[in-house]
């Protein structure tokens, strides 16, 4: 069953159920669980509003689309307006070393790791999911990350940055390919770093 033409944003109607303080909040931690259990294409607005005890309507009042509550439940795992300043803020020749650890560190966290790997596995099949994980792990965090850096095609290095850490990331935690699966994060981190350093940095 498909969810229902989102209501425009506004003022949610008087009938809509379970708002307040809090309530954003609430229907966020309940979509991260949603999508991270069901996947995109099984979760919906309605499934999200029952989980998060409250009206469908007020889904739609907070963030209008599923793809929408989608990246949003995504850019909580991110945190990309204190993450780019902190990847870029300190040393140049470090910056290789401190992107590859910020992502490690994502995905070896229980709590932010079950959104992401809601977004790779959908986006491999669902156009939508797909859609997120482009526009928002690449153009809002690599893409600035890169052009921060000021250096020629910012937006290829982005890419290669961003293949190299999604092919972990699907090899690590999704496929669970071994030795991979099992090795040290500080390893993995300073493996990487070096290539990462190269793609951002050399001209």
């Amino acid at each position: 069953m498909t969810d229902p033409a989102p209501r425009r944003r506004g003022r949610p109607s008087r009938t809509a159920e379970g708002g307040g303080p809090g309530t954003r909040e609430r229907i966020l931690e309940a979509a991260r669980a949603q999508f991270a259990e069901r996947g995109y294409d099984k979760t919906s607005v309605r499934g999200i509003a029952k989980a998060a005890g409250v009206d469908a309507a007020l889904v739609h009042h907070y963030f209008g689309t599923k793809d929408e509550v989608f990246a949003a439940a995504i850019e909580v795992s991110f945190e990309p307006a204190l993450v780019v300043p902190a990847i870029v803020g300190g040393p140049a020749e470090d910056v290789g070393e401190r992107l590859a650890r910020y992502v490690i560190d994502i995905w070896e966290n229980p709590a932010t790791r079950a959104p992401l790997l809601a977004v790779i596995r959908s986006a491999l099949t669902h156009e939508a999911a797909a859609k997120v994980l482009r526009g928002f792990v690449l153009r809002r965090l690599l893409e600035r990350v890169a052009a921060d850096l000021d250096v020629p095609d910012p937006q290829l290095r982005a890419e290669l940055a961003a293949s190299h850490m999604v092919g972990i990331a699907i090899l690590r935690y999704v496929v669970q390919v071994e030795p991979l699966a099992s090795a040290d994060p500080e390893e993995i981190v300073a493996l990487v770093a070096p290539t990462l350093q190269r793609y951002l940095t050399q001209a």
